[in-house]
């Protein structure tokens, strides 16, 4: 019994993006390459423009049917042979006898892979466009929402749920300009033939290889071997893998939040239909979140090949061409699938500032050490001495179950320069987030002006 065996085909990404990647989609953008190909040759003369226009005609899935093409590879062994005598089979006249002219395989195949990955790239920076207005909206909202901030999973000091998302912001941001950047490095083709010299080009190598790029909007690669240098599909999956575990860091704070014990954030939940567990019919899980965290561990996985795939022998092998029948076509839907996901929880995140001010509570002050040893500098004790005071007075309150405002006004070197008064509003957390507010409207901003519209 035959049937779907990879999570992608059932479970796993959006239709558009696995459309990028189908092998439908895949033998189009090679058609379109030895289009671009012929059309070039025109320029200089090669061939005339009615023959390039007649293979024009053919590079379409309408005319050169995949099913021939599988069975003339089942002869030869060789996909792009395979193809290139299908479209041969259907051109008029003798245009087909110049398809492929003075090319080799991996000239017509980076190149058609430049053009899915550029095609994804969109894509992918349209879905972190969606993320990036969500944050943005959601950092707005909870600009001056009271959180407490956490180091080592422990109590530090005051913050603002708004000011954690502005750090998602500024991250997201980042990944947008390195996606820009990386664009022009990684979607890059090459008309070079068999080891990248151009012979078989002849005169008008150079000419022809400018000519197909600027027709495909893609750069080329001045240098080649055989391929196109694999260190821009290192530079690419690693960024991708970059943009992925910053999805995850997201995704594993929402799931802190969501514990039991803490209860500050959770992901939205039907009530009325939605089963959070077959056997405990109270849970609630965080099961985007942590789906979002497994995938990451999958995109990750597709670095470590893609840094091998980089060693190739001489001018080139084929040890990276099963590889990456995996992984660019695997990272790029799993990561468009994870950003669509987070963009999701985000939009339904439901904060519960009542027990994020009771966590606060529960800190029985001891949060609010710093700002005490910061105000005794002020009143003229040295810095390592108030830290030792405070310090010695957290350590008393922790042991006694009290909290630090009471442990402080036993100190004589405290009472001393700080009144009771002075000391309570000192030690009021709202009073304590510095620039939070600031930081949050000016990754707001940040954001709005990437975006070109206000949230």
């Amino acid at each position: 019994m035959e049937g779907s065996i990879c999570p992608l085909d059932y479970r796993y990404g959006r239709s558009e993006m696995k459309a990028i990647f189908s092998e439908e989609s895949r033998f189009l953008y090679l058609m379109q390459v030895e289009a671009a190909l012929a059309k070039a040759h025109a320029s200089v003369g090669t061939i005339s423009k009615s023959d390039a226009a007649e293979i024009a005609r053919v590079a379409s899935p309408g005319i050169v049917k995949i099913e021939r093409i599988k069975e003339i590879e089942k002869e030869t062994n060789h996909d792009t042979m395979a193809m290139i005598k299908a479209m041969t089979e259907q051109c008029k006249g003798d245009a087909g006898k110049h398809i492929h002219l003075g090319a080799t395989s991996n000239d017509i195949l980076d190149t058609a892979t430049a053009l899915q990955m550029k095609e994804a790239l969109v894509m992918i920076d349209e879905g972190l466009d969606e993320l990036l207005y969500t944050l943005a909206k959601t950092a707005k909202k909870e600009r001056n929402t009271l959180e407490v901030g956490r180091t080592h999973a422990q109590f530090a000091i005051p913050i603002t749920f708004g000011f954690k998302i502005a750090g998602y912001i500024a991250e997201v941001l980042r990944h947008k300009e390195r996606l820009f950047e990386i664009m022009p490095r990684a979607c890059a083709g090459k008309m070079a033939g068999a080891v990248g010299t151009g012979a078989a080009f002849g005169k008008n190598f150079s000419k022809i290889q400018i000519q197909v790029m600027q027709d495909l909007c893609l750069t080329y690669e001045p240098a080649a071997t055989q391929v196109v240098g694999r260190d821009r599909y290192t530079e690419l999956i690693c960024l991708l893998a970059n943009i992925a575990t910053s999805l995850e860091r997201y995704a594993t704070e929402i799931r802190n939040l969501q514990r039991s014990e803490i209860g500050e954030a959770s992901e939205s939940f039907d009530s009325d239909k939605q089963v959070g567990s077959s056997t405990m019919a109270q849970k609630r899980n965080p099961m985007s979140s942590e789906n979002i965290t497994g995938l990451a561990r999958i995109v990750r996985g597709f670095v470590v090949p893609t840094f091998e795939n980089q060693v190739l022998w001489h001018e080139r092998d084929l040890s990276n061409s099963s590889a990456e029948r995996f992984t660019i076509p695997h990272a790029f839907i799993l990561l468009d699938e994870m950003i669509m996901r987070m963009t999701k929880v985000f939009s339904g995140l439901e904060i519960n500032s009542d027990m994020m001010l009771k966590n606060i509570e529960m800190s029985q002050g001891l949060i609010m050490a710093e700002p005490v040893m910061i105000r005794l500098v002020e009143k003229g004790i040295g810095r390592q001495d108030a830290h030792e005071i405070v310090r010695a007075a957290s350590m008393t309150a922790i042991k006694e179950g009290i909290g630090l405002k009471d442990a402080l006004l036993r100190s004589g070197d405290v009472k001393s320069v700080i009144s009771r008064d002075e000391l309570t509003s000192l030690m009021d957390p709202a009073n304590y987030t510095g620039d939070a507010g600031a930081i949050v409207d000016k990754m707001v901003s940040a954001a709005e002006e990437i975006l070109g519209r206000k949230v």
